[in-house]
């Protein structure tokens, strides 16, 4: 019976410890709540598994453009993406950071000038909404900021990033279907949102429990926007991204509040322009504000494995030059 007893206490001890390693394997890629330090403010990122998927749309879908293909199939690398858009409670701890300098000569974590208007245009702010009418840089700066406050290294997705995660696994022309008729009860586009963005989260979320990744506002990616950019790439492509060259064209994804349903397909591809910025009253003109880019924003990314303080250093530099 002692024999018997210490064989079962043996047994028990190895399924414990098999037991706790699984259960630790499974919690270190979970979703988490990201407070930021000196406020009551938090958001949630979403695990996105490693995978591959088709980017691009078929031959064969609606509204297709030329730019969306040849669809080829992509290996992307795990990260956590946030739940939703950057929002203005969000935006704002950085805006008004007294810790941050107004001058970009002195303070590597700069914040951003004054609105010369209210480039909301009265559509909201505090209470979920979210932010808007942003240049790429200052989503950037943004991140920058975050990295600094939490010690963990935030940054726009490229576009392959966001494309994977917006289908979460679907091929079809919506992360729902292919069609039009149920896209409002997912996103805020011209057919239903009243010509304004709404808060976050009102609408259904993909199967990866992203929420407004089509709608509301458009969101920035990593990319410099290159029309050939898939018959530029290969099959089995590991994380491709097209690093930045000039200010003009970025890539853009996932449309907003006053974009038609074609707009907001997953493999839809547009690029920024300088008319985004066409009635700016400074001179020379704003890098931080577009006075006609009212329904575009952004969405942080992290990737699962934090690089070096050396990496992300010069990750910034070069996407910021500083």
């Amino acid at each position: 019976m002692r024999i018997k007893l210490k064989s079962l206490l043996a047994v028990l001890s190895l399924v414990c410890v098999s037991v706790y390693a699984q259960e630790k394997k499974d919690t270190s890629f979970i979703p988490y709540t990201q407070s930021i330090p000196g406020s009551p403010v938090s958001f949630k990122m979403v695990p996105i598994p490693a995978g591959n998927f088709l980017m691009g749309s078929a031959a064969t879908e609606k509204n297709r453009k030329e730019d969306e293909g040849p669809q080829r199939k992509i290996n992307i690398s795990a990260f956590w993406m946030g739940e939703h858009e950057v929002t203005y409670d969000e935006w704002f701890l950085f805006f008004n950071d007294d810790n941050t300098s107004r001058n970009i000569d002195i303070d590597a974590v700069t914040r951003p000038t004054s609105q010369y208007i209210d480039l909301s245009w009265g559509m909201g702010k505090q209470g979920g909404f979210p932010f808007n009418s942003m240049s790429q840089y200052t989503a950037l700066m943004y991140c920058r900021w975050l990295y600094k406050k939490t010690g963990i290294f935030y940054r726009l997705p490229t576009e392959a990033e966001w494309e994977y995660a917006c289908r979460a696994g679907t091929n079809t022309a919506y992360y729902f279907g292919n069609s039009e008729t149920e896209l409002k009860d997912y996103a805020w586009f011209a057919d239903n949102s009243g010509k304004k963005y709404h808060p976050v989260m009102q609408k259904k979320p993909n199967a990866w429990g992203l929420y407004d990744m089509l709608g509301n506002v458009a969101e920035w990616t990593l990319d410099q926007y290159d029309e050939k950019y898939l018959e530029k790439i290969s099959d089995g492509v590991n994380d491709p991204l097209v690093p930045p060259a000039t200010k003009y064209p970025k890539s853009v994804r996932g449309g907003g509040f006053n974009d038609v349903a074609s707009v907001l397909r997953s493999s839809n591809r547009y690029k920024s322009d300088a008319s985004w910025n066409k009635r700016d009253p400074q001179i020379p003109k704003s890098k931080w504000w577009l006075t006609d880019a009212e329904a575009v924003g952004f969405r942080l990314v992290r990737p699962l494995q934090q690089p070096s303080a050396d990496e992300i250093e010069a990750f910034y530099k070069k996407y910021l030059g500083k």
